[in-house]
């Protein structure tokens, strides 16, 4: 049996504050001991204010920091961000002024260590950070996820790979979401966070995880050792079946045991949270396969009312598959491997993910 803490909770810190140290106290159990290195890890995506529900809210990165120092350990907060610097999205956040006052060593990602995660991957960089921490606490949001449906606790320690090393490895597993899922939780079993809570104080609903998304308020925080077990957790919450959280289904797979869930705490239900479509990237007849990826899929479009040619998107595209247009973007449909990266990097929210209106009147046909 693994248990799962749910609390209701908000931002006020009189309410949030004994909310975060109780669960810590019941989850700690003692391993956070003096001069103990405690890595917090939170989702640090992109620069923006934490009422866009982008990033972990500032006051719990505060508040588990409060934590750790109360217990005369080493805190120290860092991330890879996928846009934006590491500075810069502490301080549009309001993380960097949160931690002011508090001895708390905040500093990116940057340095790795090769790990050997399994294969099909096997050896990878990984954040040295977080490899060599004495505790890890894994800080995620709740999001839509326009590649994945949700990014949750998983698939958080993916931004443990840093830098550019993250495109990369969109590129390496390409169009197949199945084999990119195994990858995240290869990753985060690795890095094994100890302690996971998930914000879903504010979440986030639609075209996420970035600023195509619409923040929801859900008003919960959900905790626990495993964060494979809050993810399931989470599932169950929004009305999903779990295997259909494709990090879920990948841990199954690779010999991750699903036990039965004791939830502490009401875990409300929220079945009207607006997901993203994820369509199957091919369908039908093998030998079709490679015309349906270039023509007929889900893909990445932009709305050229919004797109300011900033470049974030074509720097950041792990396929080279986007360039700028007099008017828009153009999308090379047969590099673009539907990784979604653009639609996540996108600082104006210009870029989302549609199926093609040919690509949708097949698949209803091949259901009949």
């Amino acid at each position: 049996m693994s248990r799962v803490y749910s609390r209701n909770s908000s931002y006020d810190l009189s309410v949030l504050r004994p909310c975060i140290f109780g669960l810590l106290e019941s989850m700690d159990q003692g391993s956070i001991g003096r001069n103990c290195r405690v890595l917090i890890k939170p989702n640090l995506l992109a620069p923006a204010p934490p009422e866009k529900a982008i990033v972990t809210h500032p006051l719990i990165v505060r508040t588990v920091a409060e934590y750790v120092l109360d217990k005369g350990a080493v805190p120290q907060v860092s991330d890879s961000p996928a846009m934006g610097t590491f500075d810069r999205v502490m301080k549009e956040s309001g993380i960097r002024e949160a931690l002011k006052d508090l001895p708390v060593e905040c500093r990116p990602f940057r340095d790795s260590v090769s790990l050997d995660i399994g294969p099909p991957f096997n050896s990878i960089e990984i954040a040295r950070d977080a490899a060599e921490a004495d505790i890890v606490i894994n800080l995620a949001k709740l999001k839509t996820h326009t590649q994945m449906l949700l990014t949750l606790c998983v698939k958080n320690m993916f931004g443990c790979i840093v830098g550019m090393r993250k495109p990369e490895w969109h590129f390496r597993t390409g169009v197949d979401r199945e084999k990119f899922a195994e990858l995240l939780v290869r990753i985060w079993a690795a890095v094994n966070p100890q302690i996971n809570i998930l914000d879903g104080i504010l979440a986030m609903e639609g075209q996420g995880p970035g600023r195509g998304g619409v923040p929801r308020e859900i008003g919960v925080i959900v905790a626990g050792s495993s964060g494979l077990d809050i993810d399931r957790a989470v599932c169950s919450m929004l009305g999903i079946h779990e295997d259909g959280l494709l990090t879920v289904s990948a841990a199954k797979r690779i010999g991750h045991a699903a036990e039965p869930l004791e939830i502490d705490g009401p875990l409300p239900e929220v079945h009207d949270l607006k997901l993203p479509a994820i369509t199957p990237l091919v369908f039908g007849p093998g030998i079709l396969h490679p015309f349906m990826r270039r023509h007929l899929v889900q893909r990445p479009v932009c709305n050229s009312s919004l797109c300011v040619h900033c470049g974030e998107c074509w720097r950041y595209c792990p396929a080279k598959a986007i360039e700028p247009a007099l008017e828009g973007l153009k999308f090379d449909y047969d590099k673009c491997i539907r990784c979604y990266c653009c639609v996540e990097v996108c600082p104006h929210g210009a870029l989302s993910s549609e199926e093609t209106r040919t690509g949708g009147f097949i698949r209803k046909i091949l259901r009949q």
